[in-house]
């Protein structure tokens, strides 16, 4: 059984879920079904993870955080874990394009496929997908959209 608990945010409404021991995803108010698959959840805002969760992202939205310490259980392939994990790695208030992500995985071809992973990431604003731009600089799809993704790298400029 995953447990569940709703986060107010700047960027509306978001859904923390976690299973016993670590955070599975973080989902935004109008996240397409089946972007994330997860199983039946309960809510339970008194669980640790999400109680950890939701006090690191009060504070990341206040600008008094800047990296994450919460225990993480992505639930993808291992190309997209992969992927996320090349996330993982992009610092605080800087970006990085598709290909760059694709040539830190050793994959240099699969800028696309980066691209797909990158759009199934359960776990949006802590592993930070919204740090990954077109080539051209361009802001490209994000779940939480484009008003979200621009409001969350103009948080990490300031």
């Amino acid at each position: 059984m995953l447990h569940r608990a709703i986060l107010p945010s700047p960027l509306g409404d978001l859904t923390l879920v976690a299973d016993d021991f670590a955070l599975v995803a973080i989902l935004w108010p109008d996240d397409r079904p089946g972007r994330v698959p997860l199983g039946a959840s309960a809510d339970t805002p008194d669980h640790r993870v999400l109680a950890a969760a939701a006090a690191q992202l009060a504070d990341y939205f206040a600008g008094s955080r800047t990296a994450f310490d919460l225990p993480l259980a992505p639930r993808g392939t291992a190309f997209q874990r992969d992927v996320w994990r090349a996330l993982d790695e992009i610092p605080y208030g800087e970006t990085r394009t598709y290909a760059d992500i694709a040539r830190t995985i050793g994959r240099p071809t699969a800028t696309r496929a980066v691209g797909a992973a990158n759009g199934r990431n359960p776990i949006s604003i802590v592993t930070p997908c919204h740090r990954v731009i077109g080539r051209s600089g361009a802001l490209t799809g994000f779940a939480g959209g484009l008003a979200a993704k621009q409001h969350l790298l103009a948080l990490e400029q300031r």
